[in-house]
């Protein structure tokens, strides 16, 4: 259902919602359901706002908003790396909804821990870790052109939380990344497991992708952010795709906070 955007879109935000179950594992209120319109039903999980937990540097109650505002930068880019998301009314009031991808449980790994030596063939570092007896080991990342995308995507997101169990290998072959609430943030909080390719130029078509995003940001794409950001995020949306188009490259981990989520999966 993912990969049908129109249908999965009408469906998340018409369709009758039935909670059947809860997340557990998840840090705000995060419910499982099924959503169903004329006879079609898809799983989805819906975040109500009344279930966010209090951030001290993001405003209250805007969590799910930003995920909205995820997918439509994400929808921006042509690359639909985030599942259909919408805002909506649902059983415990106003929040996101988004269609469930379930990861297959046949596709390659994506992240793996390593001889600190240095990376196999086909992975990229992200940072050396401590085990349990004093081992190290390297953490990598595949060096992957779907998780390369993300990478650009987070950079443009400001996502401060990019854990590899947000990263989703689906049986159709592409991988989605889940959980924005905590992205757009006007000071720089870029926190991710997919730092391999830092100081490296950016693609060709990355490259493209931001001269859209730049020429979207200014108009239909702005539009529809308006509602979910402040006047500030949204500026500070622009200076980083400008920034990136400036540079060519990928960004590099901050000095001044932690580069690498915690926990990390």
């Amino acid at each position: 259902m993912a990969a049908d955007v129109p249908a999965a879109l009408e469906l998340l935000a018409a369709g009758e919602l039935t909670v059947l179950g809860q997340l557990t594992e998840a840090s705000n209120a995060a419910l499982y359901c099924t959503v169903e319109l004329a006879g079609v039903s898809a799983a989805c999980v819906y975040k109500p706002v009344r279930g966010e937990r209090p951030l001290w540097d993001f405003p209250d109650g805007t969590l799910a908003g930003r995920e909205v505002a995820a997918y439509e930068v994400s929808a921006a880019t042509g690359w639909a790396l985030i599942p259909p998301t919408v805002l909506r009314e649902g059983p415990f009031g106003p929040g996101m909804a988004q269609i469930w991808v379930e990861p297959d449980p046949q596709a390659a790994p994506l992240l793996a821990l390593q001889s600190p030596r240095g990376p196999e063939p086909g992975w990229l570092p992200v940072v050396e870790a401590e085990l349990e007896q004093g081992r190290r080991a390297l953490l990598v990342h595949a060096d992957d052109e779907r998780l390369r995308r993300l990478a650009v995507l987070d950079a443009v997101l400001n996502n401060a939380d990019r854990k590899g169990g947000h990263l989703l290998p689906a049986a159709d072959g592409r991988i989605y990344g889940i959980d924005h609430g905590v992205t757009f943030n006007t000071e720089g909080k870029l926190r991710t497991l997919l730092w391999g390719w830092a100081r490296e130029p950016l693609t060709e078509e990355a490259r493209r992708v931001l001269d859209r995003l730049a020429e979207q940001l200014a108009g239909p794409l702005g539009e529809r952010l308006a509602p979910h950001l402040t006047e500030a995020e949204l500026t500070a949306l622009s200076d980083r795709v400008a920034g990136l188009r400036r540079t060519g490259t990928h960004p590099v981990p901050s000095e001044e906070w932690p580069a690498i989520p915690w926990p990390p999966v």
